[in-house]
């Protein structure tokens, strides 16, 4: 069992990217209902080929039984519970795409009372983090510096979308919008 853990690991990362597109989706729906709107839409199949990429070029070059690095898998584990707060903080208008609803504020809860991309800043990590733990550092730097550019290009756009929304008073009583549409 202890020489199939890169592929054990790996399995973990794609049900979880499985599941991330399965919320995203439907809470995607569910803005649109509310007035939302999609912006830069152009840009993301790229992320979609750059995270399938990722995994594939993983699952192809990994080597079974490679010594575990305890401490890098913390770190990732670690990024993993980041991100689930990340993802719980936004709840409905979390998604994998950038949709605005223009007369909602900005929900600041969480970590997004710290920082405005956190779960961009955990992608960021992760995205070398998991090759280097693989013993794939070419990976770990292929991929950190694709994934970089492409987050650039993405928070440019997502910035300048969400910019009306920053100005919105947080109390106002749309800031309370109980979740996606049944």
């Amino acid at each position: 069992m202890i020489m199939l853990w890169p592929y054990l690991l790996l399995g973990f990362v794609v049900i979880q990217r499985i599941i991330e597109l399965a919320w995203s989706e439907r809470n995607r729906r569910a803005l649109m209902l509310r007035r939302g709107r999609e912006i830069g839409a152009g840009h993301y199949p790229l992320f979609i080929l750059l995270h399938g990429a990722w995994i594939g070029a993983m699952l192809l070059f990994v080597q079974p039984g490679i010594p575990v690095p305890w401490i890098l898998l913390g770190v990732y584990a670690l990024l993993q519970v980041m991100r689930v707060w990340t993802i719980a903080s936004l709840g409905a208008f979390w998604t994998t795409r950038i949709i605005t609803v223009d007369d909602l504020p900005l929900r600041r809860r969480g970590p997004y009372r710290l920082m405005r991309h956190p779960n961009y800043l955990i992608v960021a990590i992760e995205m070398p983090l998991l090759p280097c733990a693989l013993g794939l550092p070419w990976l770990a730097l292929l991929f950190g510096v694709l994934n970089i550019a492409l987050l650039v290009y993405r928070i440019r756009i997502e910035d300048g979308a969400l910019g009306i929304r920053r100005s919105l008073n947080e109390t106002a009583p749309s800031a309370v919008w109980p979740g996606p549409a049944r």
